[in-house]
């Protein structure tokens, strides 16, 4: 049994296309015969050619058109089919070859076209088969016209075609096989290329790591879900988001972009790779019309960043990578520990330093009455105003204390701010009108009274501390910039703070007053990270005096789950 040849089981499409390439080709030169026989016919007796040559051509083109159809519309059997071809080549061109007269008409050359396209598409045995039949044929057919003793014949030009076809059609076959290893191995390595693609999509994917890719002027071109979820954001791929989004024109993003502007300024050359430089970042994700929109109900992220450079020498654009860590969790494991060793240290404080500070204070009082020398009466006031600060001090102590035992329940805000400032013209003397609210009458949210109560007080206190006094000089409003999100703004007209006093604003015992404990903030900070809000100090644009926008400092209270009522 004559086993079946290799390209018979494992047809490639590539075959397939050949083939049909193959056909096409072939109803052109049969096309061309028949143009060819016409022209000859009506040049040399102004009548029909030979019934025989216009048959033959006829029915080739029927043939051709026959396989043209079965390439496209028929791909079984591929072997079959291209032997059929070929062997209908040979028969159609032979016929053609002995009607014109042998070698002397010069058709031999068409034989070329169906061995080539078989040394092309089939194994080199198959290919030098039909070699020998055409070989055996033009010399069978050169030695017939030597019998006969035909003064045209020639056995050695037939000779020389059949080793002409011999010598092609070896060349060809070695060619094209090795054309085909060629596209084994580029197959072979694209489907491997599939496999490391597939698998670094999904360690991508699962890494809890953010990354987002971006070029040189900080646009998105690519984020994985960890990233998303980081930042509460889809983040879409491809050339319409990389050509509109970009992290500077997100606001939300915007702390990114600063640190990533940062990086690049102080990279020593474009194509440094340094992974090395990281920045600590909180982000507050906002729903944002374009590349990125908002799906979940996250405040604020704290982020570590860490900036890495992809640069290819043969590409114009280079690429960075910014590759993000939530450190929410290790802040909150921090800040647990913060809170066991507080709670130790105030239960210490209590026993230790507050019964003693009230004796100090007891005494002090006690001196006043029996003392009249002004100098002494300045030296005591000097110990009770120190007594009183440190009082304050043990007090905003204790409340970090408190903290860890939030009761989170719903709170209407126009009753809640009403109460505030009712206490606060009555402890602070406040006259009406010096602190503006807006309508609070349709919001509510889930917030610890009693620590939103200490929060807002302190925000209050400091306000009147620098703000002009004059009616509206201190600003109170709702801002809603989602569904999910309310954020309390709380601005007075006195001048910004500056960004230096800026960075140290939250941090303990740090205070620009020398009347201040520099805990107020830091404790009002905590007390909202206690209920899920975020306390910040903002710089945002907002209307001046007169009348132009300008950025202004506020602070800024941001809580989950916004409930209309």
């Amino acid at each position: 049994m004559i086993p079946v040849p290799r390209v018979a089981r494992q047809t490639r499409e590539t075959f397939w296309r050949t083939l049909q390439t193959f056909s096409v080709t072939r109803i052109v030169i049969t096309a061309v015969l028949l143009v060819y026989l016409g022209f000859n016919s009506f040049k040399e007796t102004g009548s029909a050619s030979p019934s025989v040559n216009w048959q033959t051509c006829v029915l080739y083109l029927v043939f051709a058109v026959a396989f043209a159809g079965l390439s496209v519309y028929v791909q079984r059997r591929f072997f079959l089919q291209l032997v059929a071809q070929v062997t209908i080549d040979i028969v159609a061109i032979s016929l053609l070859y002995l009607a014109a007269g042998g070698d002397k008409s010069g058709l031999a050359i068409l034989y070329l076209f169906p061995l080539a396209g078989c040394a092309i598409l089939a194994p080199l045995v198959v290919a030098l088969f039909f070699v020998s039949l055409v070989t055996l044929l033009l010399l069978g057919e050169s030695g017939y016209q030597l019998l006969h003793a035909a003064a045209e014949a020639s056995p050695s030009r037939a000779g020389l075609y059949g080793a002409a076809f011999f010598a092609a059609i070896f060349v060809i076959n070695r060619l094209a096989a090795k054309l085909i290893k060629q596209e084994d191995l580029a197959a072979q390595r694209g489907r491997a290329l599939q496999m490391q693609e597939a698998i670094n999509r999904l360690v991508i994917a699962d890494m809890g790591d953010g990354i987002l890719v971006v070029d040189r002027d900080g646009t998105i071109h690519a984020g994985n879900p960890a990233a998303e979820r980081m930042l509460g954001m889809a983040v879409e791929s491809g050339p319409s988001a990389a050509s509109t989004c970009r992290l500077a024109d997100l606001p939300a993003l915007a702390p990114i972009a600063d640190a990533y502007a940062a990086w690049q300024a102080l990279r020593p050359r474009p194509a440094s790779a340094d992974a090395g430089a990281s920045a600590f970042v909180v982000v507050k994700t906002v729903a944002q019309r374009g590349s990125l929109q908002r799906p979940r109900n996250g405040i604020a992220v704290h982020l570590k960043l860490r900036f890495a450079a992809v640069a290819i020498a043969e590409q114009q654009q280079d690429r960075s990578v910014i590759f993000m860590q939530d450190v929410s969790e290790i802040e909150n494991q921090a800040q647990q520990l913060k809170l066991a060793s507080m709670g130790r240290l105030t239960a210490s404080i209590a026993h230790e330093v507050r019964n003693p500070l009230s004796a100090i204070a007891h005494a002090a009082s006690l001196l006043t009455e029996d003392i009249v020398d002004p100098s002494h009466v300045r030296l005591l006031k000097i110990v009770g105003d120190n007594v009183v600060r440190l009082n304050r001090m043990i007090e905003d102590i204790l409340k970090l204390a408190r903290k860890a035992h939030a009761q989170s329940e719903p709170l209407e805000l126009a009753p809640f701010f009403a109460e505030v400032l009712t206490e606060l013209r009555e402890t602070h003397g406040v006259r009406p009108g010096l602190v503006a609210v807006a309508d609070m009458t349709p919001y509510r949210l889930r917030f610890d009274p009693l620590h939103l109560r200490e929060v807002v007080t302190n925000l209050l206190t400091n306000a009147l501390r620098y703000a002009s006094g004059g009616d509206g000089s201190i600003r109170i409003w709702i801002v809603a910039p989602t569904v999910r999100r309310l954020e309390l703004h709380v601005q007075d007209d006195g001048p910004a703070i500056t960004p230096e006093v800026r960075a140290h604003l939250f941090e303990p015992f740090y205070t620009t007053s020398s009347k201040g404990t520099g805990l107020g903030l830091y404790v009002a900070r905590e007390l909202c990270l206690n209920n899920g809000a975020l306390l910040d100090y903002e710089y945002r644009m907002g209307m001046s005096h007169d009348g132009v926008d300008q950025p202004s400092g506020r602070f800024v209270i941001s809580f989950p789950l916004l409930e209309p009522i």
